[in-house]
C-alpha cells in the first residue's frame, strides 16, 4: 500500500514509553523489560544504557555525525563522465520532517547501534517516491515472506506504528544492514559486544555507588559488647546516617559505642579500578573500529604530529567508508537507472593547506585541472576572463 507524503507523520513509530497498546512479539518489549541475551556482568545492555556510555555516546556521534557532514549526492554517468543531477535525496525527510543532516544522522545511529535501518517508503500523489521515514529499528522485526507456505526469497517488515502493526514489503520499505551472518538481519554491535558493555556499564554504577556512599568503604562492624538485634539495627543507621552520602564525604563520624570496624573492600588501587576503566574506553574503540584519540584517550601515545593525522585518514577509510557505501548501494536501488548515491568523503581526506596548494599547482601544470576548477577547490571565485587581444587587419592593395 502506498502512502502520499500528505497523510505522513514524523515519526510513524512511536517512543516505547507512550504507546498505550504492546504486541507480544514486539521487538521493543523485550528491550524494554531488559530481556534478551544476558551478559556476565548482570546489567542490562541496550540502547539506553550503552549510549550512557561516554565512550559509546562518542563513537556513535562520531561516525554518524561525520558522514552526515559529507554531501550525500545523486550522480549519473552520461556518456562516460558523471555528472550530479537532483533527486529526492537532496531533501530525504520531505518539508516537514528533519534536514537532509538530522535524516542521514538518524539513519546512521540506528546502523551503528542496533545492525538495522528501516526506511519507509514516502510517494506523491503521482506514484513518484519523495522520501524516507526512518522507522526504530526496536519496532520492525523482519521475516522471510511465504506463499502457500513457500518461501520466496524476499522480505517482509512487521513494523510497530500509531496506528498498530502493519507489514511492508520490500517495494515498501529499504533496509539498510550491518555485517549479517544470515541476510535477514544485521547484527547488532552493542548485543554482541554485551560483555564488554556490560563491564563497563557495571564499573560505571559501581564509581556512582562509591561516591554516593561518601566514605567509600564497606565492612563488619562488631560491637565489644553485647547488644540486641534492635540495637544493632540502630547502630547501623545511625553509622549510615553520618558517614554515607556524597554530603558526608571526608567529614568526622562521632558514635557513642565502642566498635571494632573490619574493612571488606579492596582499595581502588588494589582493585586497578582507574585502569579498568581506561581499559573499557578501548574496548569499545576496539569494537567501532574509533582510533583511542578520538575518544580522548591519548596517555599511551603522542597528540601531535603526522601519526594523528594518518589515523584519521584511515579512519575514513576503514570506518567511516563501509558504512557509508552500505548506505550508498542500498539508496542507489531507489534510484533511475544509470543514477546512483554517494557520499562525497574527498572533504575528510583532503591534505593540510600547504600539501594541498602544492598539489593543485602540480595538477594545473600538468593540464588535470584549469586555474578556475583549483579555485573552485579551494573555495575561491573564478579568475575572470581575459579580453581577446585584437589583431592587425591585414591591409588590401588598391
Amino acid at each position: 500500500m502506498r502512502v502520499t507524503l500528505e497523510v505522513v507523520r514524523w515519526p510513524w513509530s512511536r517512543p516505547v514509553e507512550e504507546r498505550s497498546s504492546w504486541s507480544i512479539s514486539d521487538p521493543a518489549m523485550a528491550a524494554f523489560f531488559s530481556v534478551g541475551p544476558q551478559n556476565l556482568a548482570g546489567v542490562p545492555v541496550n540502547e539506553t544504557t550503552a549510549l550512557g556510555l561516554s565512550a559509546v555516546w562518542r563513537s556513535v556521534s562520531l561516525i554518524s555525525g561525520t558522514i552526515a557532514s559529507v554531501p550525500l549526492k545523486t550522480l549519473r554517468d552520461k556518456a562516460g563522465l558523471r555528472e550530479q543531477v537532483p533527486s529526492f535525496l537532496d531533501n530525504p525527510g520531505g518539508p516537514d520532517g528533519p534536514t537532509a543532516f538530522e535524516w542521514v544522522e538518524t539513519v546512521l545511529a540506528h546502523l551503528v547501534i542496533h545492525g538495522n535501518a528501516y526506511l519507509a517508503h514516502v510517494w506523491n500523489q503521482a506514484g513518484a517516491l519523495v522520501g524516507l521515514v526512518p522507522l526504530h529499528p526496536l519496532g520492525v522485526a523482519p521475516e522471510w515472506e511465504k506463499v502457500d507456505g513457500k518461501p520466496t526469497g524476499r522480505k517482509v517488515f512487521k513494523a510497530t506504528l500509531d496506528d498498530g502493526v502493519r507489514t511492508f514489503t520490500q517495494a515498501e520499505m529499504t533496509q539498510i544492514m550491518a555485517l549479517s551472518l544470515d541476510g535477514l538481519k544485521g547484527l547488532s554491535p552493542i548485543t554482541v559486544a554485551r560483555h564488554s558493555l556490560g563491564t563497563a556499564i557495571a564499573g560505571d554504577r559501581a564509581a556512582a555507588r562509591m561516591f554516593g556512599n561518601g566514605a567509600m568503604v564497606s565492612g563488619l562492624v562488631t560491637p565489644e559488647e553485647d547488644v540486641t538485634e534492635d540495637e544493632a539495627k540502630t547502630i547501623k543507621e545511625g553509622l549510615k546516617a553520618k558517614v554515607s552520602g556524597v554530603d558526608n564525604a571526608g567529614d568526622i563520624a562521632v558514635v557513642n559505642r565502642k566498635l571494632k570496624f573490619t574493612q571488606w573492600s579492596t582499595s581502588n588501587a588494589d582493585a586497578q579500578f582507574l585502569e579498568s576503566r581506561q581499559f573499557s574506553i578501548e574496548e569499545v574503540a576496539r569494537w567501532y573500529g574509533i582510533p583511542p584519540f578520538e575518544l580522548m584517550q591519548t596517555e599511551k601515545q603522542t597528540s601531535w604530529g603526522t601519526g594523528i593525522d594518518s589515523q584519521q585518514r584511515g579512519l575514513a577509510r576503514t570506518v567511516l567508508s563501509p558504512w557509508g557505501q552500505r548506505f550508498e548501494q542500498r539508496l542507489s536501488r531507489l534510484l533511475p537507472k544509470n543514477q546512483f548515491a554517494e557520499f562525497d568523503f574527498a572533504g575528510l581526506e583532503r591534505a593540510n593547506p600547504e600539501d594541498e596548494i602544492r598539489l593543485l599547482l602540480e595538477q594545473v601544470a600538468g593540464g588535470l585541472l584549469t586555474v578556475n576548477e583549483a579555485r573552485a577547490i579551494r573555495n575561491l571565485p573564478p579568475l575572470p576572463e581575459a579580453a581577446p587581444e585584437p589583431t592587425e587587419t591585414p591591409e588590401v592593395a588598391a
